[in-house]
């Protein structure tokens, strides 16, 4: 009787301090601002943020920034249901994703002045050139790596 006793206030004292412990990690929630990201990181808010912050640098016009906006929507949006689409073999995803970045471009052009685009195809290429699994800046073999070896002809 006495050893159940002593297991019972045991089991009882570590429930508490468990449950005492959860609670008072809930409570802890004060208003602190996240800390700043570390350099070199991408800003927060996800991939679409990172393309409307570039826009800053391309000094859109009034007039401008919501033909912008929705052409970026709507590729966005493209590209979203691209991913999803898993009835498409990786060389028609591939296909499909050029066709909208082509669009995309045609309607940027029309929008954007001659230097404009340039400076927004500039700014396209440095995130592809950034992307994981993208080539190194500078071309395919630019990171160092031999091209594979031709076998002799005999």
């Amino acid at each position: 009787m006495k050893s159940t006793k002593t297991l019972f206030l045991t089991a009882l004292a570590v429930g508490s301090l468990l449950a005492f412990g959860t609670v008072a990690n809930a409570g802890d929630t004060t208003n602190t601002p996240p800390s700043a990201p570390p350099a070199g990181a991408p800003p927060p808010g996800g991939p679409g943020m990172r393309g409307q912050a570039g826009l800053e640098q391309l000094n859109l016009t009034d007039d401008q920034k919501p033909k912008v906006k929705a052409i970026l929507e709507d590729q966005r949006k493209k590209m979203g249901d691209l991913r999803q689409d898993t009835s498409l073999s990786r060389e028609d995803k591939m296909a499909k994703r050029k066709a909208i970045q082509d669009d995309t471009a045609t309607q940027m052009k029309a929008v954007l002045t001659a230097d404009q685009f340039q400076k927004w195809q500039d700014m396209q290429s440095q995130m592809r050139s950034r992307r994981p699994g993208g080539p190194p800046p500078g071309g395919e073999n630019a990171g160092g790596t031999p091209p594979p070896a031709v076998p002799p002809k005999n």
